[in-house]
């Protein structure tokens, strides 16, 4: 909160960067520090804990209990049909289902998806996980925002951030300090977070916070009297004045 009710030049100093960017060498010592800008995933199911989540459907089990009463009734015949219509019925959905996820992550690994920065002072085009605090990035329309960040400067620039609030139509971000009565972090307009992107426009954006840890904007609203934000939280206690 307190980076969106700062000016400019105190987001930068803040955050121990300035608008020609980070040098390469603080940007890899800065990643060391708070891990790559990605998002916690759910990890992927064993084969073996995917078989028993299989047999436990509550068809196979019904299957496997007429097969068991079958059997105890001395119903050999029917007791064979059951058994190997469980047996196929759980080895073709664990394949089916084993070959979906493959493809699944063959086609995330094709997927490269990649930020515009500012760094020593040139622009390049780098993987969004490799994103730190105090990097100076570049939006323009069609972008996602790549993580959580101050807008410094902006020229019509409008996101939407349906994924977050659930609204339609796009809001508008300016570079200006925000107002101190708005209190909700999604509806103050400076600040872009991880999981909206740019409608139209451009804009120049300082990253304050990353995947490496909780998004601000899940964190409930805080007053200006309160306790300062993650980001500038962690600023103070990790990056240069």
């Amino acid at each position: 909160m307190e980076k969106a009710r700062a000016d400019t030049d105190t987001v930068l100093k803040e955050l121990g960067s300035q608008l020609g960017g980070l040098s390469e060498a603080e940007a890899d010592s800065r990643l060391k520090q708070v891990g790559t800008n990605e998002i916690a995933r759910e990890k992927r199911q064993s084969a073996l804990m995917r078989l028993l989540v299989n047999i436990k459907n509550p068809l196979v089990l019904l299957l496997l209990a007429l097969g068991v009463l079958s059997y105890l009734t001395g119903d050999l015949k029917a007791t064979v049909v059951i058994f190997a219509m469980v047996v196929l019925s759980v080895v073709l959905r664990f394949f089916q289902e084993m070959r979906a996820d493959n493809a699944a992550a063959k086609l995330q690994a094709m997927v490269s998806n990649t930020a515009t920065l500012v760094r020593d002072g040139k622009e390049e085009e780098v993987s969004l996980k490799m994103l730190v605090p105090g990097d100076i990035i570049r939006l323009a329309a069609g972008d996602m925002v790549p993580a959580d960040v101050r807008v410094l400067s902006a020229k019509d620039l409008f996101l939407n951030q349906a994924a977050l609030t659930g609204e339609a139509l796009p809001v508008e971000k300016k570079a200006a300090p925000a107002p101190a009565d708005v209190q909700n972090p999604l509806e103050l307009p400076n600040l872009c977070f991880l999981g909206s992107n740019v409608e139209s426009g451009s804009a120049t954006a300082v990253v304050i916070h990353t995947g490496a840890g909780p998004t601000l904007a899940r964190w409930p609203p805080v007053s200006s009297g309160s306790a300062s934000s993650p980001a500038s939280t962690w600023a103070s206690t990790n990056l240069p004045g």
